[in-house]
């Protein structure tokens, strides 16, 4: 189940809601959530791809040859380092085919504006349509910096996929980025002095990686 109001489309299903409970716990540890946020990915990825186009081609079944849909165009999945990659083993779980990039940026406190450290598209990206992946959409600062670098390539359809979103952030990112759909499994109530979103599952990349 998603309901979709002013681009952004919220994912309610009731696998997904248990799923992130599980994630939101302090008692899951690294391995356990790094299980979940994959799985939870790949359930994301059913969505955002819901629209892709298809074309038909020829197969031959066992019985006959035939004409059958596949995806015409492959997207590429691009990774907001380093929490994303807990996000990209479920999205190419769902989309073996998929391209595959990585944009290392983050949001330095202390100048208060984005660094930008890594940015990799396959050359095979043009007119492709991109599915950006962050689990933690909190300021909206390093999403919005992220969608400003691809837009400068001949790239298609951006979407942006997380798990949590503030209210905060989805206002700056769609003020950015008007274009840009947004998918989410819940926004948040608030983020605190810190910049972490509240109630959350704190540190994304921490958790992940079991770093601190």
């Amino acid at each position: 189940m998603s309901v979709e109001k002013n681009g952004v489309v919220l994912v309610e299903h009731p696998v997904v809601l248990h799923k992130l409970t599980m994630l939101r716990n302090v008692e899951t540890k690294s391995t356990g959530f790094r299980k979940m946020m994959s799985e939870v990915s790949a359930l994301l990825a059913y969505e955002v791809t819901r629209d892709l186009e298809l074309s038909q081609t020829e197969i031959k079944t066992p019985f006959k040859t035939t004409q059958s849909p596949i995806i015409k165009q492959s997207p590429v999945v691009v990774s907001i380092l380093r929490a994303g990659n807990g996000m990209l083993d479920g999205m190419l779980q769902i989309l073996p085919f998929a391209l595959v990039g990585h944009i290392g940026i983050y949001r330095d406190k202390f100048i208060g504006n984005t660094v930008e450290y890594y940015f990799r598209l396959p050359p095979r990206a043009k007119g492709k349509r991109v599915i950006l992946v962050d689990p933690l959409l909190a300021t909206g600062d390093t999403a919005i910096a992220a969608i400003d670098r691809l837009k400068e390539y001949e790239l298609g359809e951006i979407s942006f996929v997380c798990l949590l979103a503030s209210p905060e952030g989805l206002s700056k990112l769609k003020e950015a980025h008007s274009t840009v759909r947004v998918y989410c499994v819940s926004i948040e109530r608030e983020l605190n002095a810190e910049g972490y979103l509240l109630p959350g599952v704190g540190d994304a990349g921490d958790r992940l990686y079991d770093t601190v």
